[in-house]
Protein backbone atom coordinates (compact mmCIF):
# COMPACT_ATOMS: atom_id res chain seq x y z
CA UNK A 1 0.00 0.00 0.00
CA UNK A 2 0.81 3.41 -0.81
CA UNK A 3 2.01 4.93 2.58
CA UNK A 4 1.33 8.52 3.27
CA UNK A 5 2.38 10.86 6.31
CA UNK A 6 -0.33 10.28 9.08
CA UNK A 7 -1.40 13.54 11.08
CA UNK A 8 -3.02 13.78 14.52
CA UNK A 9 -6.74 13.27 14.16
CA UNK A 10 -8.61 16.28 14.77
CA UNK A 11 -11.81 17.28 16.01
CA UNK A 12 -13.45 20.25 14.91
CA UNK A 13 -17.02 21.58 15.91
CA UNK A 14 -19.41 23.66 13.23
CA UNK A 15 -19.15 26.81 13.23
CA UNK A 16 -20.65 29.64 11.41
CA UNK A 17 -19.49 32.87 10.16
CA UNK A 18 -21.21 35.99 7.81
CA UNK A 19 -17.76 36.91 6.28
CA UNK A 20 -15.90 35.15 3.29
CA UNK A 21 -13.39 33.09 4.70
CA UNK A 22 -9.79 32.78 3.87
CA UNK A 23 -9.79 28.85 2.48
CA UNK A 24 -7.36 27.11 4.39
CA UNK A 25 -7.51 23.74 2.69
CA UNK A 26 -8.67 21.18 5.29
CA UNK A 27 -6.21 18.07 4.62
CA UNK A 28 -5.24 15.98 7.48
CA UNK A 29 -3.93 13.46 5.08
CA UNK A 30 -1.39 15.47 3.53
CA UNK A 31 -2.30 16.10 -0.04
CA UNK A 32 -5.21 14.15 -0.72
CA UNK A 33 -8.63 17.02 -0.75
CA UNK A 34 -11.68 15.77 -0.61
CA UNK A 35 -14.68 17.45 -3.24
CA UNK A 36 -15.92 19.83 -0.95
CA UNK A 37 -12.45 21.91 -1.52
CA UNK A 38 -12.77 21.91 -4.85
CA UNK A 39 -14.97 25.37 -4.74
CA UNK A 40 -14.86 26.23 -8.34
CA UNK A 41 -15.82 22.83 -9.50
CA UNK A 42 -19.28 22.91 -7.54
CA UNK A 43 -19.94 26.69 -6.90
CA UNK A 44 -20.99 27.54 -10.66
CA UNK A 45 -23.43 24.53 -10.65
CA UNK A 46 -25.16 26.45 -7.61
CA UNK A 47 -26.07 29.72 -9.28
CA UNK A 48 -29.33 30.95 -9.03
CA UNK A 49 -30.81 27.31 -7.74
CA UNK A 50 -32.55 26.54 -4.46
CA UNK A 51 -29.78 24.60 -2.67
CA UNK A 52 -30.38 21.29 -0.10
CA UNK A 53 -27.28 20.02 1.62
CA UNK A 54 -27.12 16.57 2.94
CA UNK A 55 -24.47 16.32 5.39
CA UNK A 56 -23.18 16.02 9.25
CA UNK A 57 -20.26 16.94 11.25
CA UNK A 58 -17.96 15.29 8.73
CA UNK A 59 -18.82 17.94 6.01
CA UNK A 60 -15.98 20.31 6.29
CA UNK A 61 -14.42 22.82 3.43
CA UNK A 62 -11.22 24.16 6.00
CA UNK A 63 -10.21 23.12 9.09
CA UNK A 64 -12.80 25.33 11.05
CA UNK A 65 -15.46 26.04 8.39
CA UNK A 66 -18.24 23.44 7.38
CA UNK A 67 -19.79 23.22 3.57
CA UNK A 68 -23.39 24.63 5.29
CA UNK A 69 -21.36 27.81 6.28
CA UNK A 70 -19.07 28.18 3.48
CA UNK A 71 -22.24 28.26 0.86
CA UNK A 72 -23.54 30.69 3.10
CA UNK A 73 -20.89 32.80 2.79
CA UNK A 74 -20.40 33.19 -0.69
CA UNK A 75 -23.96 34.16 -1.10
CA UNK A 76 -25.50 30.58 -1.70
CA UNK A 77 -29.49 30.32 -1.42
CA UNK A 78 -29.20 27.07 1.14
CA UNK A 79 -33.23 26.14 2.08
CA UNK A 80 -32.87 23.46 4.10
CA UNK A 81 -30.51 20.80 5.53
CA UNK A 82 -31.11 16.82 5.29
CA UNK A 83 -29.31 15.00 8.21
CA UNK A 84 -28.68 11.32 8.25
CA UNK A 85 -28.43 8.80 11.26
CA UNK A 86 -26.90 10.32 13.86
CA UNK A 87 -28.00 13.66 12.96
CA UNK A 88 -26.44 16.51 11.70
CA UNK A 89 -24.54 17.06 14.26
CA UNK A 90 -23.15 13.21 14.52
CA UNK A 91 -23.94 12.71 17.94
CA UNK A 92 -27.00 10.31 18.51
CA UNK A 93 -27.52 6.78 19.23
CA UNK A 94 -26.77 4.15 16.33
CA UNK A 95 -30.37 3.68 15.51
CA UNK A 96 -31.85 6.64 17.57
CA UNK A 97 -34.94 8.54 15.82
CA UNK A 98 -33.94 11.65 15.57
CA UNK A 99 -36.43 14.70 15.12
CA UNK A 100 -36.42 17.71 12.52
CA UNK A 101 -34.99 20.63 14.39
CA UNK A 102 -33.19 24.28 12.88
CA UNK A 103 -29.59 24.89 12.59
CA UNK A 104 -28.72 26.74 15.47
CA UNK A 105 -26.08 29.19 14.31
CA UNK A 106 -27.51 29.46 10.37
CA UNK A 107 -31.24 29.24 11.13
CA UNK A 108 -31.67 27.10 7.85
CA UNK A 109 -34.64 23.94 8.73
CA UNK A 110 -33.10 20.54 8.94
CA UNK A 111 -35.14 17.76 7.91
CA UNK A 112 -34.43 14.07 9.50
CA UNK A 113 -34.05 11.24 7.02
CA UNK A 114 -33.49 9.31 10.48
CA UNK A 115 -37.33 9.28 12.09
CA UNK A 116 -38.88 6.48 11.13
CA UNK A 117 -40.03 6.99 8.18
CA UNK A 118 -38.46 5.26 5.89
CA UNK A 119 -35.46 7.45 5.07
CA UNK A 120 -37.12 9.65 2.54
CA UNK A 121 -38.25 13.14 2.91
CA UNK A 122 -41.35 14.60 2.72
CA UNK A 123 -42.69 15.95 -0.67
CA UNK A 124 -42.90 19.74 1.05
CA UNK A 125 -38.92 19.27 1.78
CA UNK A 126 -38.45 17.84 -1.79
CA UNK A 127 -40.19 20.66 -3.86
CA UNK A 128 -38.22 23.17 -1.50
CA UNK A 129 -34.79 22.93 -3.40
CA UNK A 130 -33.37 22.37 -7.03
CA UNK A 131 -30.09 21.25 -6.08
CA UNK A 132 -29.23 18.56 -3.38
CA UNK A 133 -25.63 18.83 -1.74
CA UNK A 134 -24.79 15.54 -0.81
CA UNK A 135 -21.59 15.67 1.28
CA UNK A 136 -20.85 12.34 4.31
CA UNK A 137 -17.62 10.79 4.83
CA UNK A 138 -18.17 7.09 4.36
CA UNK A 139 -16.45 4.24 6.14
CA UNK A 140 -16.34 2.00 3.19
CA UNK A 141 -18.75 -0.43 4.49
CA UNK A 142 -21.91 -1.85 3.27
CA UNK A 143 -23.99 -1.50 6.37
CA UNK A 144 -22.76 1.70 7.50
CA UNK A 145 -26.14 3.68 6.34
CA UNK A 146 -24.41 6.77 4.83
CA UNK A 147 -24.16 4.93 1.40
CA UNK A 148 -27.83 3.70 1.88
CA UNK A 149 -29.02 7.26 2.66
CA UNK A 150 -27.15 8.34 -0.34
CA UNK A 151 -29.14 6.25 -3.13
CA UNK A 152 -32.58 7.08 -1.11
CA UNK A 153 -31.31 10.82 -2.01
CA UNK A 154 -30.88 9.81 -5.81
CA UNK A 155 -34.26 7.85 -5.72
CA UNK A 156 -35.56 11.05 -4.68
CA UNK A 157 -33.82 13.41 -7.00
CA UNK A 158 -34.50 11.53 -9.87
CA UNK A 159 -38.32 10.71 -9.42
CA UNK A 160 -38.40 14.94 -8.65
CA UNK A 161 -36.03 16.37 -11.88
CA UNK A 162 -33.78 17.17 -8.51
CA UNK A 163 -29.71 17.56 -9.77
CA UNK A 164 -27.68 15.79 -7.11
CA UNK A 165 -24.18 16.87 -6.14
CA UNK A 166 -21.96 14.48 -4.81
CA UNK A 167 -18.50 16.49 -2.76
CA UNK A 168 -16.75 12.65 -2.76
CA UNK A 169 -14.16 11.83 -0.04
CA UNK A 170 -11.44 9.18 0.39
CA UNK A 171 -12.40 5.33 1.51
CA UNK A 172 -10.47 5.10 4.29
CA UNK A 173 -10.19 1.66 3.72
CA UNK A 174 -10.78 1.88 -0.26
CA UNK A 175 -7.88 -0.60 -0.49
CA UNK A 176 -10.00 -3.55 0.45
CA UNK A 177 -12.33 -5.01 -0.88
CA UNK A 178 -14.21 -8.63 0.89
CA UNK A 179 -16.96 -10.37 1.79
CA UNK A 180 -19.93 -11.62 0.32
CA UNK A 181 -21.83 -9.66 -2.13
CA UNK A 182 -25.62 -9.30 -0.68
CA UNK A 183 -28.18 -11.39 -1.43
CA UNK A 184 -30.83 -8.76 -1.93
CA UNK A 185 -33.36 -10.95 -0.15
CA UNK A 186 -31.17 -9.62 2.53
CA UNK A 187 -31.97 -6.12 1.38
CA UNK A 188 -32.28 -3.58 4.15
CA UNK A 189 -31.89 -0.07 5.89
CA UNK A 190 -28.11 -1.71 6.32
CA UNK A 191 -27.71 -3.19 2.56
CA UNK A 192 -29.19 -1.85 -0.31
CA UNK A 193 -27.35 -3.20 -3.12
CA UNK A 194 -25.13 -5.83 -4.42
CA UNK A 195 -22.02 -5.02 -3.06
CA UNK A 196 -19.55 -6.75 -0.37
CA UNK A 197 -19.26 -5.61 2.63
CA UNK A 198 -16.26 -4.14 1.84
CA UNK A 199 -16.82 -2.18 -1.38
CA UNK A 200 -13.29 -0.55 -1.80
CA UNK A 201 -14.61 2.41 -3.42
CA UNK A 202 -15.89 6.37 -2.20
CA UNK A 203 -19.04 7.31 -2.05
CA UNK A 204 -19.04 9.04 -5.71
CA UNK A 205 -18.26 6.13 -7.23
CA UNK A 206 -20.75 4.04 -5.90
CA UNK A 207 -22.96 6.54 -6.47
CA UNK A 208 -21.79 6.45 -10.53
CA UNK A 209 -22.45 2.21 -9.87
CA UNK A 210 -25.62 2.79 -8.43
CA UNK A 211 -26.85 5.00 -11.04
CA UNK A 212 -24.86 2.64 -14.00
CA UNK A 213 -26.12 -0.51 -12.98
CA UNK A 214 -29.83 0.42 -12.73
CA UNK A 215 -30.15 -0.12 -9.15
CA UNK A 216 -32.42 2.32 -7.68
CA UNK A 217 -36.05 1.63 -7.43
CA UNK A 218 -37.23 1.24 -11.02
CA UNK A 219 -34.19 1.47 -12.70
CA UNK A 220 -34.56 5.38 -12.80
CA UNK A 221 -31.37 7.76 -13.04
CA UNK A 222 -30.59 10.55 -11.09
CA UNK A 223 -28.87 13.79 -12.45
CA UNK A 224 -25.56 13.28 -10.70
CA UNK A 225 -22.48 15.20 -11.07
CA UNK A 226 -19.47 14.06 -8.80
CA UNK A 227 -17.13 16.31 -7.16
CA UNK A 228 -13.92 14.46 -7.54
CA UNK A 229 -11.12 14.32 -4.34
CA UNK A 230 -7.52 15.20 -5.48
CA UNK A 231 -4.19 13.42 -4.77
CA UNK A 232 -6.37 10.35 -3.82
CA UNK A 233 -5.54 6.66 -5.23
CA UNK A 234 -7.57 3.83 -3.98
CA UNK A 235 -4.24 2.88 -2.21
CA UNK A 236 -4.10 5.83 -0.11
CA UNK A 237 -4.07 5.59 3.84
CA UNK A 238 -6.47 8.28 4.63
CA UNK A 239 -6.91 9.55 8.02
CA UNK A 240 -10.35 10.66 9.21
CA UNK A 241 -10.20 13.95 10.70
CA UNK A 242 -13.67 13.60 12.62
CA UNK A 243 -14.99 11.07 13.86
CA UNK A 244 -17.92 10.07 10.81
CA UNK A 245 -20.69 8.69 14.17
CA UNK A 246 -20.23 8.76 17.39
CA UNK A 247 -18.55 5.17 18.03
CA UNK A 248 -15.72 5.61 15.53
CA UNK A 249 -13.75 7.10 17.74
CA UNK A 250 -10.32 6.44 15.70
CA UNK A 251 -9.23 4.60 12.88
CA UNK A 252 -8.49 1.07 14.83
CA UNK A 253 -11.98 1.44 14.90
CA UNK A 254 -12.80 2.16 11.53
CA UNK A 255 -10.42 -1.52 10.59
CA UNK A 256 -11.81 -3.63 12.83
CA UNK A 257 -15.62 -2.08 12.17
CA UNK A 258 -15.90 -4.83 9.12
CA UNK A 259 -14.96 -7.54 11.27
CA UNK A 260 -16.78 -6.81 14.36
CA UNK A 261 -19.69 -5.09 13.69
CA UNK A 262 -21.70 -8.77 13.43
CA UNK A 263 -21.78 -8.17 17.39
CA UNK A 264 -25.13 -6.07 17.29
CA UNK A 265 -26.76 -9.23 15.83
CA UNK A 266 -25.07 -11.36 19.16
CA UNK A 267 -25.97 -11.32 23.00
CA UNK A 268 -21.85 -10.20 22.85
CA UNK A 269 -20.80 -6.67 23.44
CA UNK A 270 -18.36 -5.03 21.04
CA UNK A 271 -17.94 -1.97 23.57
CA UNK A 272 -20.27 0.38 22.80
CA UNK A 273 -20.79 1.84 26.11
CA UNK A 274 -16.84 2.09 26.64
CA UNK A 275 -13.76 5.07 24.94
CA UNK A 276 -12.96 2.35 22.70
CA UNK A 277 -15.88 1.13 20.71
CA UNK A 278 -15.84 -1.48 18.03
CA UNK A 279 -11.89 -2.37 19.30
CA UNK A 280 -12.83 -5.30 21.93
CA UNK A 281 -15.34 -8.27 22.54
CA UNK A 282 -16.94 -9.83 25.53
CA UNK A 283 -19.77 -11.09 27.47
CA UNK A 284 -20.25 -11.29 31.18
CA UNK A 285 -20.21 -15.43 30.48
CA UNK A 286 -17.08 -15.98 28.34
CA UNK A 287 -14.48 -17.99 30.04
CA UNK A 288 -11.16 -18.38 29.75
CA UNK A 289 -10.20 -14.44 29.70
CA UNK A 290 -8.60 -12.21 32.07
CA UNK A 291 -9.76 -9.13 29.74
CA UNK A 292 -12.62 -7.09 30.99
CA UNK A 293 -14.78 -4.65 30.63
CA UNK A 294 -18.15 -3.22 31.81
CA UNK A 295 -20.06 -0.83 29.46
CA UNK A 296 -21.76 1.82 30.59
CA UNK A 297 -24.59 4.48 29.35
CA UNK A 298 -22.11 7.48 27.61
CA UNK A 299 -23.50 9.92 24.90
CA UNK A 300 -23.80 7.79 21.69
CA UNK A 301 -24.73 4.49 23.11
CA UNK A 302 -27.35 5.37 25.81
CA UNK A 303 -28.35 2.01 26.08
CA UNK A 304 -25.30 -0.48 25.56
CA UNK A 305 -25.86 -4.16 25.12
CA UNK A 306 -24.97 -5.73 28.19
CA UNK A 307 -24.64 -2.59 30.44
CA UNK A 308 -23.34 -1.94 33.70
CA UNK A 309 -22.32 -5.93 33.16
CA UNK A 310 -18.75 -7.08 33.41
CA UNK A 311 -17.40 -8.73 30.30
CA UNK A 312 -15.26 -10.76 29.55
CA UNK A 313 -13.40 -11.24 26.42
CA UNK A 314 -10.84 -10.10 23.77
CA UNK A 315 -8.87 -6.60 23.69
CA UNK A 316 -8.09 -5.95 20.44
CA UNK A 317 -6.71 -1.68 20.61
CA UNK A 318 -3.52 -3.10 19.81
CA UNK A 319 -3.35 -6.33 18.88
CA UNK A 320 -3.28 -7.56 16.02
CA UNK A 321 -1.39 -4.41 13.89
CA UNK A 322 -3.56 -2.30 11.95
CA UNK A 323 -1.95 -3.60 9.30
CA UNK A 324 -2.86 -7.22 9.97
CA UNK A 325 -6.30 -6.49 10.46
CA UNK A 326 -6.54 -4.59 7.33
CA UNK A 327 -4.44 -7.60 5.36
CA UNK A 328 -7.55 -10.17 7.25
CA UNK A 329 -10.29 -8.05 5.45
CA UNK A 330 -13.64 -9.02 6.92
CA UNK A 331 -12.10 -11.50 9.65
CA UNK A 332 -14.75 -13.75 11.07
CA UNK A 333 -12.44 -15.48 13.87
CA UNK A 334 -13.91 -13.28 16.29
CA UNK A 335 -17.40 -14.46 16.24
CA UNK A 336 -16.39 -17.96 15.44
CA UNK A 337 -13.93 -17.55 18.90
CA UNK A 338 -17.34 -16.06 20.66
CA UNK A 339 -19.93 -18.34 19.32
CA UNK A 340 -18.11 -21.73 19.95
CA UNK A 341 -17.06 -19.79 23.83
CA UNK A 342 -20.82 -19.27 25.11
CA UNK A 343 -22.89 -22.28 23.73
CA UNK A 344 -25.84 -20.82 22.95
CA UNK A 345 -26.25 -22.44 19.80
CA UNK A 346 -29.09 -21.12 18.16
CA UNK A 347 -29.46 -18.67 20.86
CA UNK A 348 -26.52 -16.97 19.90
CA UNK A 349 -27.56 -15.39 16.45
CA UNK A 350 -30.24 -12.93 15.82
CA UNK A 351 -31.86 -12.71 12.14
CA UNK A 352 -30.38 -9.06 12.23
CA UNK A 353 -26.82 -11.46 11.41
CA UNK A 354 -28.07 -12.03 7.64
CA UNK A 355 -28.70 -8.52 7.32
CA UNK A 356 -25.20 -7.64 7.98
CA UNK A 357 -23.59 -10.10 6.44
CA UNK A 358 -25.50 -10.68 3.32
CA UNK A 359 -25.47 -14.27 2.89
CA UNK A 360 -27.48 -17.17 4.90
CA UNK A 361 -24.75 -19.89 4.49
CA UNK A 362 -22.49 -17.68 6.88
CA UNK A 363 -24.47 -18.80 10.03
CA UNK A 364 -24.83 -22.29 9.10
CA UNK A 365 -21.23 -22.95 8.63
CA UNK A 366 -20.39 -21.14 11.70
CA UNK A 367 -22.61 -23.30 13.75
CA UNK A 368 -21.55 -26.56 11.67
CA UNK A 369 -17.93 -25.94 12.74
CA UNK A 370 -16.46 -24.09 9.31
CA UNK A 371 -13.02 -21.95 10.09
CA UNK A 372 -12.72 -18.06 9.43
CA UNK A 373 -11.16 -19.30 6.11
CA UNK A 374 -13.46 -21.54 4.79
CA UNK A 375 -16.13 -18.87 5.01
CA UNK A 376 -14.15 -16.94 3.16
CA UNK A 377 -13.24 -18.92 0.55
CA UNK A 378 -17.48 -19.22 -0.17
CA UNK A 379 -16.89 -15.63 -1.44
CA UNK A 380 -14.06 -15.69 -3.50
CA UNK A 381 -15.45 -15.52 -6.66
CA UNK A 382 -17.78 -12.70 -5.87
CA UNK A 383 -14.96 -10.40 -5.07
CA UNK A 384 -13.43 -11.45 -8.64
CA UNK A 385 -17.14 -11.12 -10.19
CA UNK A 386 -17.50 -7.30 -8.13
CA UNK A 387 -13.78 -5.97 -8.96
CA UNK A 388 -14.18 -6.39 -12.83
CA UNK A 389 -18.28 -5.28 -12.48
CA UNK A 390 -17.28 -1.85 -10.88
CA UNK A 391 -14.20 -1.15 -13.07
CA UNK A 392 -16.44 1.50 -15.37
CA UNK A 393 -17.29 3.76 -12.21
CA UNK A 394 -13.72 4.06 -10.41
CA UNK A 395 -12.78 7.43 -10.44
CA UNK A 396 -9.23 6.86 -9.00
CA UNK A 397 -5.75 5.02 -9.28
CA UNK A 398 -6.58 1.40 -7.85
Amino acid sequence: MKKLLLLTTLFVALSSCTTKPELKVYAPTPEILPGATDLDAYLPLLEGKRVAILSNQTGMVTENRHVLDTLLARNVNVVSIFSPEHGFRGTADAGELVGNSVDGPTGVPISSLYDGKGGYPSDESISEFDVLIFDLQDVGVRFYTYNVTMGKMMYVCAKHGKKMIVLDRPNPIGFVVDGPILDMKFKSGVGWYPVPVCHGMTLGELALMINGEGWLPEHVKCDLTVIKCRNYTHQSRYVLPLKPSPNMPNMRSVYLYPSLCYFEATPVSLGRGTETPFQMYGHPNMKGYRFSFTPRSVDGAKNPPQIDQECYGVDLREHPSDEQVLEAGVNLEYIIDAYNNLHLEGHFFRSFFELLIGRDYVRKMIMEGASAAEIKAMWANDITFFKEQRKPYLLYEE
